[in-house]
């Protein structure tokens, strides 16, 4: 996904009815669109988003929340009353038909709720219809439709018609004369929802497959929650004509902006939708490979934990260690720390579910480390994090001052060990070890007076 726009609605109102400049106008100043329906039915009120290059961005509502009726805006089927819909660098709204046919052809491709397919046609002739408009030759647009009907799993059906196939079938079908149109932006209105829920899952997950290869742009409508957060890279939900939230999916699920989100969003497997970027913290209990043995004890110390996640170059993640192999490497006067460091490290990457992290932390006494593909550390998941994240609370930190499990070696043997091994480094430890205490006392003294 890139940050180039390729289709921007701005200020987007649709009315139905006789008077829709008056009702547009009474909407502005704040009348509700109950209170209008005498004049006309505003489906779409002030619909404003932009939907960048590669990205699959979703329109969730109920039934009447004018879903549909916006993306049949912003293809030109249906001229805005208010408001304006530009295509890359070509504003669709108010040009003559001939312009706009030739946009959508060379832009712009739809996917039916109900396939839309032509019945008298075959499925090869379907898949190629786009390009027959486009004057594609013959033998080219044949070729063509038949490498995109082979991606759709239809390889050996191209002379079926529609009504020999089935539901799932017939949608493959729409979905292989969209894509072999090879236009900018995908629309999708309702396109899985007549499907029974395993062939739907199915055209889901090949739907993102291809989008990843392909780095289309897809817009895609849907009333099915769970779908939304499977597919979309952004959300926007809509209620009563209106755009209520657009955002992630994470941040529609863990930050709703109003009761009616929270309420739509209640009942969502958090687990299949939270990601590990989502939900980790920063981890504090890092050290660099340079610090050495006696580094590593001190950060232990400090932050009262019985591990520390050792990092090199560029922060990446070489592995951690653990508290008594560095009080015996601090003993025996060990400088380099890379004979004690071990790999069992659990870590994902950052696009990670939830649910594929409870395996990982159950087998791990330690919090899940979150890297990059470059390997660098990102951030951490201990348990308590990853157990309220489901429940949508704070767990109890904001960070990381614990890696589990807890230390197994004194705080005070640590420092002990520390003065005894250190030199210079133990007077300066003594020192701030006797004015923490003076503080301390101080402190005491205070509160009893």
């Amino acid at each position: 996904m890139s940050d180039t726009v390729a289709l921007q609605a701005q200020n987007l109102y649709k009315v139905f009815g006789r008077r829709p400049k008056e009702v547009i106008k009474r909407l502005k100043a704040g009348e509700s669109r109950d209170s209008l329906t005498s004049m006309g039915t505003a489906a779409v009120i002030d619909a404003s988003f932009d939907v960048k290059q590669g990205e699959i961005f979703v329109v969730m509502g109920l039934s009447g929340s004018g879903k549909s009726t916006l993306i049949r805006m912003l293809n030109g089927l249906w001229e805005p009353s208010a408001g304006s819909v530009t295509i890359g660098d070509t504003p669709i709204t108010g040009i003559p038909d001939k312009e706009l046919r030739a946009v959508r052809t060379k832009h712009v491709s739809m996917v039916f709720q109900h396939f839309a397919l032509l019945p008298h046609r075959t499925v090869l002739e379907n898949a190629a219809y786009g390009l027959e408009i486009q004057g594609m030759s013959s033998d080219e647009r044949r070729q063509k439709a038949l490498e995109w009907i082979e991606r759709v799993g239809l390889k050996g059906w191209e002379q079926k018609l529609p009504g020999q196939l089935s539901g799932g079938m017939q949608q493959r079908v729409g979905l292989a004369r969209a894509l072999a149109a090879d236009t900018d932006i995908l629309l999708m209105d309702e396109a899985f929802s007549a499907l029974d829920p395993l062939i739907r899952r199915e055209m889901q997950e090949q739907l993102v497959e291809l989008q990843q290869e392909l780095g289309k742009t897809i817009i895609f409508i849907t009333h099915d929650l769970n779908e939304a957060m499977f597919l979309g890279d952004r959300i926007a939900v809509m209620r009563d004509g209106r755009i209520v939230q657009i955002g992630a999916p994470d941040d529609i699920l863990t930050d709703p902006a109003n009761d009616y989100v929270a309420q739509f969003v209640q009942d969502v497997d958090r687990a299949r939708v939270l990601t590990a970027s989502g939900v980790m913290e920063p981890a504090r209990s890092v050290i660099t490979a340079t610090a050495g043995p006696r580094g590593a004890l001190r950060t232990m110390r400090d932050l009262q934990t019985s591990a520390v996640f050792v990092v090199g170059n560029g922060r990446k993640l070489l592995g951690v260690v653990r508290d008594r192999d560095v009080m015996r490497a601090v003993k025996d006067n060990e400088k380099d720390i890379m004979s004690i460091l071990r790999h069992d490290t659990p870590t994902v990457g950052p696009d990670q579910h939830l649910v594929d992290l409870f395996g990982i932390s159950a087998e791990s006494t330690l919090p899940v480390a979150v890297i990059d593909d470059e390997n660098r550390l990102l951030g951490a998941i201990p348990r308590v994090t990853l157990l309220a994240s489901l429940g949508n609370v704070p767990s109890t930190t904001t960070e990381i001052p614990v890696v589990e499990p807890p230390v197994t070696v004194p705080v005070e043997a640590m420092t002990e060990t520390l003065r005894e091994t250190g030199g210079d480094e133990a007077v300066a430890d003594a020192v701030a070890d006797g004015a923490a205490a003076d503080e301390e006392t101080a402190a005491s003294e205070g509160s009893a007076n």
